[in-house]
């Protein structure tokens, strides 16, 4: 089963935008059609920027994610 996490924008290069989640550094798409920046939380999923989250829908994700086992 794949999950849409979320994580913090590092760096934009056009298109991509390099997600820190954790200290886990991936680089995922779509960065221009959602138009992010450096420092917003962002889902993603299979390499691909959903969207942009606040910190407080983030949070509650998380701790779904740990109530479930998946973290």
């Amino acid at each position: 089963m794949c999950v849409a996490l979320t994580g913090f924008v590092t760096e934009i290069k056009g298109d991509l935008a390099t997600v820190d989640f954790s200290g886990n550094i991936v680089t995922a798409r779509g960065a221009s059609l959602i138009k992010v920046v450096p420092g917003d939380r962002v889902l993603v999923h299979a390499g691909m920027i959903l969207q942009k989250v606040s910190d407080g829908d983030a949070k509650e994700l998380e701790e779904l994610m740990k109530d479930v086992g998946a973290f």
